[in-house]
Protein backbone atom coordinates (compact mmCIF):
# COMPACT_ATOMS: atom_id res chain seq x y z
CA UNK A 1 0.00 0.00 0.00
CA UNK A 2 2.84 2.19 0.93
CA UNK A 3 4.81 1.70 -2.00
CA UNK A 4 1.72 2.06 -4.35
CA UNK A 5 1.41 5.64 -2.75
CA UNK A 6 4.75 6.21 -3.71
CA UNK A 7 4.46 5.17 -7.50
CA UNK A 8 0.96 7.89 -7.27
CA UNK A 9 2.78 10.58 -5.86
CA UNK A 10 5.66 10.12 -8.36
CA UNK A 11 3.43 9.89 -11.17
CA UNK A 12 1.35 13.05 -10.38
CA UNK A 13 4.52 14.79 -9.67
CA UNK A 14 5.98 13.91 -13.13
CA UNK A 15 2.18 15.04 -14.92
CA UNK A 16 2.26 18.07 -12.57
CA UNK A 17 5.92 18.90 -14.00
CA UNK A 18 5.14 17.94 -17.37
CA UNK A 19 2.06 20.25 -17.37
CA UNK A 20 4.12 22.93 -15.87
CA UNK A 21 6.87 22.37 -18.84
CA UNK A 22 3.79 22.92 -21.63
CA UNK A 23 2.63 25.74 -20.23
CA UNK A 24 5.97 27.57 -20.14
CA UNK A 25 6.75 26.60 -23.70
CA UNK A 26 3.15 28.02 -24.23
CA UNK A 27 3.80 31.17 -22.74
CA UNK A 28 7.38 31.51 -24.10
CA UNK A 29 5.63 32.74 -27.21
CA UNK A 30 7.71 33.17 -30.58
CA UNK A 31 11.04 34.12 -30.77
CA UNK A 32 12.06 35.72 -34.53
CA UNK A 33 16.18 37.00 -34.76
CA UNK A 34 18.45 37.57 -37.75
CA UNK A 35 18.21 40.31 -40.97
CA UNK A 36 17.92 43.58 -39.61
CA UNK A 37 16.73 44.20 -43.59
CA UNK A 38 13.82 42.10 -42.93
CA UNK A 39 13.46 43.57 -39.00
CA UNK A 40 11.21 46.73 -39.26
CA UNK A 41 8.94 44.18 -41.49
CA UNK A 42 8.63 41.32 -38.77
CA UNK A 43 8.14 43.97 -36.63
CA UNK A 44 5.46 45.72 -37.89
CA UNK A 45 3.66 41.82 -39.03
CA UNK A 46 4.09 40.78 -35.04
CA UNK A 47 2.46 44.10 -33.90
CA UNK A 48 -0.54 43.76 -36.30
CA UNK A 49 -0.89 39.68 -35.93
CA UNK A 50 -0.86 40.42 -31.60
CA UNK A 51 -3.84 43.07 -31.97
CA UNK A 52 -5.98 39.99 -33.52
CA UNK A 53 -4.42 37.52 -31.44
CA UNK A 54 -3.90 38.54 -27.73
CA UNK A 55 -2.62 35.40 -26.43
CA UNK A 56 0.14 35.67 -28.89
CA UNK A 57 3.97 36.95 -27.46
CA UNK A 58 6.60 37.66 -30.47
CA UNK A 59 9.61 39.32 -29.81
CA UNK A 60 11.72 40.37 -32.82
CA UNK A 61 15.41 40.67 -32.92
CA UNK A 62 17.85 42.02 -35.64
CA UNK A 63 21.36 41.43 -36.31
CA UNK A 64 22.00 40.19 -38.90
CA UNK A 65 21.14 37.34 -41.41
CA UNK A 66 24.37 35.32 -40.07
CA UNK A 67 23.30 35.35 -36.25
CA UNK A 68 19.81 34.49 -37.20
CA UNK A 69 21.00 30.94 -38.65
CA UNK A 70 23.36 30.77 -35.69
CA UNK A 71 20.63 31.09 -33.27
CA UNK A 72 18.44 28.98 -34.96
CA UNK A 73 21.32 25.94 -35.39
CA UNK A 74 21.27 26.82 -31.43
CA UNK A 75 17.87 26.55 -30.72
CA UNK A 76 17.93 30.40 -29.48
CA UNK A 77 15.41 31.62 -32.23
CA UNK A 78 12.35 29.96 -33.42
CA UNK A 79 12.59 31.97 -36.43
CA UNK A 80 15.41 33.00 -38.60
CA UNK A 81 15.14 36.08 -40.25
CA UNK A 82 17.22 36.36 -43.94
CA UNK A 83 18.10 38.55 -46.81
CA UNK A 84 19.88 35.49 -48.56
CA UNK A 85 19.25 31.83 -49.03
CA UNK A 86 20.70 29.46 -46.23
CA UNK A 87 24.17 28.68 -46.91
CA UNK A 88 25.88 25.01 -47.43
CA UNK A 89 27.56 24.81 -43.89
CA UNK A 90 25.11 26.26 -42.12
CA UNK A 91 22.37 23.98 -43.07
CA UNK A 92 24.55 20.73 -42.52
CA UNK A 93 24.67 21.74 -39.47
CA UNK A 94 21.33 22.03 -38.95
CA UNK A 95 20.98 18.03 -40.62
CA UNK A 96 23.64 16.81 -38.71
CA UNK A 97 21.88 17.41 -35.40
CA UNK A 98 18.64 16.00 -36.78
CA UNK A 99 16.54 19.37 -37.69
CA UNK A 100 14.71 19.62 -41.12
CA UNK A 101 14.30 23.03 -42.11
CA UNK A 102 11.38 25.24 -44.16
CA UNK A 103 12.34 28.14 -45.92
CA UNK A 104 9.19 30.78 -46.94
CA UNK A 105 9.57 33.59 -49.07
CA UNK A 106 7.79 36.67 -47.09
CA UNK A 107 8.85 39.45 -49.67
CA UNK A 108 10.85 40.57 -52.10
CA UNK A 109 13.79 43.85 -51.41
CA UNK A 110 15.01 46.37 -54.07
CA UNK A 111 18.87 46.90 -52.47
CA UNK A 112 19.36 50.87 -52.99
CA UNK A 113 22.70 52.73 -52.95
CA UNK A 114 23.22 55.49 -51.31
CA UNK A 115 25.33 58.92 -50.87
CA UNK A 116 25.54 61.70 -48.84
CA UNK A 117 22.82 64.26 -50.59
CA UNK A 118 25.87 66.76 -51.17
CA UNK A 119 27.16 64.60 -53.64
CA UNK A 120 26.44 65.36 -57.21
CA UNK A 121 27.09 61.80 -58.75
CA UNK A 122 23.27 60.37 -59.18
CA UNK A 123 24.16 57.29 -61.09
CA UNK A 124 26.62 54.74 -61.43
CA UNK A 125 27.26 51.45 -63.46
CA UNK A 126 27.83 48.26 -61.96
CA UNK A 127 31.50 48.12 -62.93
CA UNK A 128 32.21 51.15 -61.44
CA UNK A 129 30.33 49.75 -58.09
CA UNK A 130 32.69 47.07 -58.11
CA UNK A 131 35.59 49.02 -58.44
CA UNK A 132 34.57 51.65 -55.80
CA UNK A 133 33.68 48.86 -53.23
CA UNK A 134 37.01 46.48 -54.44
CA UNK A 135 39.48 50.02 -53.74
CA UNK A 136 39.83 50.38 -57.43
CA UNK A 137 38.29 53.74 -57.68
CA UNK A 138 38.86 55.93 -54.47
CA UNK A 139 37.76 59.13 -55.83
CA UNK A 140 34.46 60.44 -56.54
CA UNK A 141 36.18 62.84 -59.63
CA UNK A 142 36.76 59.54 -61.28
CA UNK A 143 32.85 59.02 -61.85
CA UNK A 144 32.14 62.59 -62.37
CA UNK A 145 32.10 63.60 -58.94
CA UNK A 146 34.43 66.54 -57.22
CA UNK A 147 37.76 66.05 -56.11
CA UNK A 148 36.56 64.64 -52.80
CA UNK A 149 37.92 60.80 -51.31
CA UNK A 150 35.06 58.07 -51.22
CA UNK A 151 34.05 56.82 -47.68
CA UNK A 152 32.82 53.32 -48.59
CA UNK A 153 30.58 51.85 -45.73
CA UNK A 154 29.47 48.53 -45.37
CA UNK A 155 27.79 45.79 -43.64
CA UNK A 156 29.54 43.60 -41.18
CA UNK A 157 30.38 40.01 -42.70
CA UNK A 158 27.21 37.97 -41.17
CA UNK A 159 24.83 40.47 -42.69
CA UNK A 160 22.90 38.84 -45.74
CA UNK A 161 22.99 41.90 -46.92
CA UNK A 162 26.77 41.80 -47.18
CA UNK A 163 26.79 38.31 -48.83
CA UNK A 164 24.31 39.72 -51.35
CA UNK A 165 26.08 43.14 -52.35
CA UNK A 166 29.35 41.08 -52.94
CA UNK A 167 27.83 37.98 -55.28
CA UNK A 168 25.28 40.59 -57.06
CA UNK A 169 27.18 44.02 -57.57
CA UNK A 170 30.58 43.23 -56.65
CA UNK A 171 30.60 39.86 -58.75
CA UNK A 172 32.32 38.05 -55.89
CA UNK A 173 35.25 39.88 -55.86
CA UNK A 174 36.30 41.07 -52.03
CA UNK A 175 35.42 44.22 -50.56
CA UNK A 176 38.42 46.71 -50.25
CA UNK A 177 40.54 46.26 -47.04
CA UNK A 178 39.64 49.90 -46.05
CA UNK A 179 36.23 49.63 -46.27
CA UNK A 180 34.36 51.08 -43.03
CA UNK A 181 31.99 47.69 -41.95
CA UNK A 182 29.00 48.54 -39.64
CA UNK A 183 27.22 46.41 -37.40
CA UNK A 184 23.41 47.47 -38.62
CA UNK A 185 21.71 49.10 -41.51
CA UNK A 186 20.59 52.40 -39.16
CA UNK A 187 24.27 52.56 -38.21
CA UNK A 188 25.48 52.83 -42.48
CA UNK A 189 22.39 55.67 -42.77
CA UNK A 190 23.22 57.73 -40.17
CA UNK A 191 27.18 57.49 -41.31
CA UNK A 192 26.07 58.58 -44.96
CA UNK A 193 24.06 60.80 -43.79
CA UNK A 194 27.22 63.04 -42.05
CA UNK A 195 30.21 61.89 -44.64
CA UNK A 196 29.97 63.99 -47.86
CA UNK A 197 32.36 61.28 -49.43
CA UNK A 198 30.17 58.63 -47.98
CA UNK A 199 28.58 55.48 -50.11
CA UNK A 200 26.79 52.78 -48.70
CA UNK A 201 23.89 50.32 -49.43
CA UNK A 202 20.32 49.75 -47.61
CA UNK A 203 17.32 48.30 -48.37
CA UNK A 204 14.83 49.84 -50.04
CA UNK A 205 12.54 50.09 -46.95
CA UNK A 206 15.59 52.23 -45.23
CA UNK A 207 15.73 55.13 -47.95
CA UNK A 208 14.40 58.75 -46.19
CA UNK A 209 15.71 62.68 -46.95
CA UNK A 210 18.99 62.26 -45.15
CA UNK A 211 20.61 59.82 -47.91
CA UNK A 212 20.63 60.24 -51.75
CA UNK A 213 19.53 56.74 -53.58
CA UNK A 214 21.74 56.23 -56.74
CA UNK A 215 20.53 55.02 -59.83
CA UNK A 216 22.46 52.20 -61.31
CA UNK A 217 23.20 50.31 -64.42
CA UNK A 218 23.73 46.48 -65.09
CA UNK A 219 23.78 46.98 -69.05
CA UNK A 220 27.29 49.08 -69.39
CA UNK A 221 25.71 52.18 -68.91
CA UNK A 222 22.89 51.94 -71.23
CA UNK A 223 20.40 52.79 -69.06
CA UNK A 224 20.01 54.05 -65.55
CA UNK A 225 17.36 52.87 -63.03
CA UNK A 226 17.08 54.76 -59.54
CA UNK A 227 15.26 52.67 -56.93
CA UNK A 228 11.62 52.33 -56.33
CA UNK A 229 8.41 50.26 -55.26
CA UNK A 230 7.16 50.33 -59.04
CA UNK A 231 11.06 49.47 -59.87
CA UNK A 232 11.20 46.92 -58.33
CA UNK A 233 7.55 45.00 -58.43
CA UNK A 234 8.19 45.40 -62.70
CA UNK A 235 11.79 43.73 -62.12
CA UNK A 236 13.02 46.97 -64.31
CA UNK A 237 15.74 47.69 -60.98
CA UNK A 238 17.84 45.03 -61.18
CA UNK A 239 19.45 45.21 -57.53
CA UNK A 240 16.67 42.56 -56.19
CA UNK A 241 16.02 39.65 -54.01
CA UNK A 242 13.84 37.60 -52.23
CA UNK A 243 13.54 37.95 -48.08
CA UNK A 244 12.66 34.56 -46.27
CA UNK A 245 11.89 33.16 -43.04
CA UNK A 246 13.87 29.80 -41.95
CA UNK A 247 12.58 27.40 -39.23
CA UNK A 248 12.21 24.08 -38.16
CA UNK A 249 9.62 21.34 -39.64
CA UNK A 250 9.38 20.18 -35.72
CA UNK A 251 8.00 23.53 -34.76
CA UNK A 252 5.82 24.27 -37.67
CA UNK A 253 2.64 23.90 -35.85
CA UNK A 254 3.18 26.56 -33.52
CA UNK A 255 4.48 28.89 -35.94
CA UNK A 256 2.26 28.17 -38.79
CA UNK A 257 -0.57 30.93 -37.54
CA UNK A 258 2.21 33.58 -37.65
CA UNK A 259 3.62 32.60 -40.80
CA UNK A 260 0.54 32.23 -42.57
CA UNK A 261 -0.85 35.61 -41.67
CA UNK A 262 2.77 37.53 -42.83
CA UNK A 263 1.94 36.03 -46.43
CA UNK A 264 -2.09 36.09 -46.34
CA UNK A 265 -3.43 39.03 -48.30
CA UNK A 266 -3.18 41.28 -44.59
CA UNK A 267 0.38 40.69 -44.44
CA UNK A 268 1.23 41.44 -47.97
CA UNK A 269 0.18 44.25 -47.59
CA UNK A 270 1.87 45.72 -44.50
CA UNK A 271 4.64 44.03 -46.48
CA UNK A 272 3.92 47.04 -49.50
CA UNK A 273 3.48 49.45 -46.34
CA UNK A 274 6.34 49.03 -44.43
CA UNK A 275 8.39 49.62 -48.66
CA UNK A 276 8.94 46.17 -49.80
CA UNK A 277 7.97 44.44 -52.65
CA UNK A 278 4.76 41.74 -51.70
CA UNK A 279 5.60 38.05 -52.94
CA UNK A 280 2.39 38.14 -55.34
Amino acid sequence: MKRSSIIIALSLFTALISGCSQEQEKNEGINIKGSDTVLPLSQKEAETFGKNNKDARIVVTGGGSGIGFTALIDDNTDIAMASRKIKLDERLALENAGKEVKEVIVAHDALAVIANPANKVSQLSREQLEDIFTGKIANWKEVGGDDLKIVVYSRETSSGTYEFFKEHVLNKKNYAANVLSLPATGAIIESVSQTKGAIGYVGLAYLEKTIKPISVSFDQGKSFIAPSMDAAKDKTYPITRPLYYYYLTSKEAALKPFVDFVTSAEGQKIVQEIGYVPVQ
